[in-house]
C-alpha cells in the first residue's frame, strides 16, 4: 500500500487535475487536510479550479491561502465565516439533504472528489471514517478520486469507498480535525432547560454540536432507552452511550443503532465510533430522508437560529450585511420532527444578541427566511418554549412576545397588536 507521507510536498496536483476542474470536497472533520494543502499550494497555478464543501473547521481556508481557489458553500458555518466576510465565498442555498442529489444531477459540479478514508478492511474497502453525508454523490459523479489514506481516521460502520474506485490515493498519518465542545454559557443553560423538557424515555433525539446542545445533553441523563438519528453527533453522545442513557432500544426502525452522517468532536468520539457495530455513517439520503424521519416515533430535534419573527418565520443565515450561517438540515428535521408520532421540531435561540441590544424575537427579519412559518413547531429561548404548531397567527405573536426579552416585550406585543387587529 506504499509508506505513509505526511506533507503535501508528495502530491502534484497538476498530474490529476485539469485547469476549470470543479472540486467536491469531504467536510468538516472529513476534510482531507494534506490535499487541502497541496490544493492551495498548487491550485493556482492549474487555473480556473472552484470547490465545493458543505462545512470546513480546518483553517486551511484563509481569504489569503484560498486565492487559487473558488469556494462555494451551503452557508458559512465554522472556518468558511470568515470566508463568507471577506466575500471569498459563493453561497449555494440547499438543504443539506439535497446537496447529494444535487452533485448526482450535475447542479452541483463534480469533476474531481477529494476525500478523507480509513485504511481499508481484509476485504479492500474503506470506510469514510468521520463523515459520510454527500462524499459517496461525488465519488459516484467524479471524473477523478483523489483519496487521503489515514492511518488514524476510525473505520466506521455505513458506507464504503471500494480501493478500486480511488484513482490516486495519497497515505498520510496525522490526527484528523478535531472540533471541542464549546463554553456552556448560562443562557445555553437556561434554553436548555426548557428544550429538554420535550425529551422523555424512548424519544429519538436530533441534534448539532454547541452550547445548547452539549447543555441539553447534559440534563438528560436521566432518561432511559434514548435513540439518536442525527445528521451529526458530537463528543457528547460517548457520556449518554457510557451513562446507559443512548440504547437505541425503542427504535422502530435501526434498533440498536445510533445514525448519523458525520462525527464532529475530538479524538474521544472517533476511538469510540472506530469498529463500533452501534454506530452507523449513512448518506444524507437517508439520515434526512421525510420518510425514514417519519417512521422515528418521538423524534426530538433540536436546531438554532439568528432570529425568529412573530408569526414563527426563522432565519439561521444572514445577520444583516453578513452572512454567518447556512440552511444546513434545519429544514429536513423540522419537518421530520413534526412528521414523527409524538415527534417535536425545537428551534432554539437566546433572546438577544449584542450585549442585550437587540432582540432576536422580532417584528421582521433582517434576514431570508431558512425555514417557513407553515413548519415551525416550538421556539425557545431562555425566558420559555413557544408552542406554535395549529395556532393561528395572533395567538403565534402572543406566545413568542411571552418568551422575548423583558425589555422588549412591550414594543413587540404593539407590533403583535397590528397582527391582532388583522388576523395575519
Amino acid at each position: 500500500m506504499g509508506s505513509p507521507v505526511t506533507t503535501r510536498d508528495d502530491i502534484d496536483l497538476r498530474a490529476l487535475l485539469r485547469p476549470g476542474d470543479r472540486i467536491v470536497i469531504g467536510q468538516a472533520c472529513g476534510e482531507p487536510t494534506t490535499l487541502l494543502e497541496a490544493l492551495i499550494e498548487q491550485g493556482g497555478d492549474i487555473g480556473g479550479l472552484s470547490a465545493f464543501v458543505a462545512t470546513s473547521f480546518s483553517g486551511v481556508f484563509t481569504p489569503d491561502s484560498a486565492r487559487g481557489v473558488r469556494l462555494s458553500s451551503m452557508g458559512a458555518i465554522g472556518a468558511l465565516r470568515a470566508m463568507s466576510a471577506a466575500h471569498a465565498l459563493d453561497v449555494v442555498p440547499c438543504h443539506v439533504g439535497r446537496v447529494g442529489p444535487m452533485i448526482e444531477a450535475g447542479e452541483i459540479g463534480c469533476d474531481v472528489a477529494f476525500v478523507q478514508v480509513s485504511p481499508a478492511d481484509a476485504d479492500g474497502n474503506h470506510s469514510f471514517g468521520l463523515v459520510s453525508d454527500y462524499v459517496q454523490a461525488a465519488v459516484a459523479r467524479a471524473r477523478v478520486v483523489v483519496a487521503e489514506v489515514n492511518d488514524q481516521v476510525p473505520y466506521t460502520r455505513g458506507e464504503v469507498l471500494p480501493a478500486s474506485r480511488i484513482d490516486h490515493a495519497l497515505f498520510v498519518s496525522r490526527p484528523p480535525v478535531q472540533v471541542e465542545g464549546s463554553p456552556i454559557r448560562p443562557v445555553d443553560e437556561a434554553i436548555a432547560r426548557h428544550a429538554a423538557d420535550y425529551v422523555e424515555d424512548g424519544s429519538v433525539i436530533q441534534m448539532g454540536v454547541g452550547g445548547v446542545p452539549d447543555a441539553i445533553l447534559r440534563l438528560i441523563t436521566d432518561r432511559r432507552d434514548l435513540g439518536v438519528h442525527s445528521g451529526m453527533v458530537g463528543d457528547g453522545l460517548v457520556d449518554l452511550v457510557e451513562a446507559g442513557v443512548v440504547t437505541n432500544a425503542r427504535k422502530k426502525i435501526d434498533r440498536g443503532v445510533t445514525v448519523t452522517g458525520a462525527l464532529i468532536g475530538t479524538k474521544r468520539l472517533y476511538d469510540f465510533a472506530h469498529d463500533n457495530d452501534e454506530l452507523r455513517m449513512c448518506t444524507t439520503a437517508y439520515t434526512h430522508d421525510a420518510g425514514v424521519l417519519a417512521g422515528l416515533e418521538r423524534l426530538v430535534s433540536v436546531n438554532s437560529a439568528l432570529e425568529v419573527d412573530l408569526t414563527g418565520q426563522v432565519n439561521a443565515e444572514q445577520s444583516g450585511a453578513s452572512y454567518v450561517g447556512g440552511t444546513g438540515g434545519q429544514v429536513d428535521f423540522v419537518r421530520g420532527g413534526v412528521l414523527s408520532p409524538g415527534g417535536h421540531a425545537i428551534i432554539a435561540l437566546p433572546a438577544t444578541a449584542k450585549g442585550d441590544t437587540v432582540s432576536r424575537i422580532t417584528a421582521r427579519l433582517s434576514g431570508p427566511v431558512t425555514t417557513p412559518r407553515s413548519d415551525v413547531d416550538v421556539i425557545v429561548t431562555e425566558f420559555g418554549a413557544a408552542e406554535l404548531r395549529g395556532r393561528t397567527l395572533a395567538e403565534r405573536a402572543r406566545r413568542l412576545v411571552d418568551i422575548a426579552h423583558p425589555d422588549f416585550r412591550e414594543a413587540l406585543d404593539r407590533e403583535a397588536h397590528l397582527i391582532r387587529q388583522r388576523g395575519f
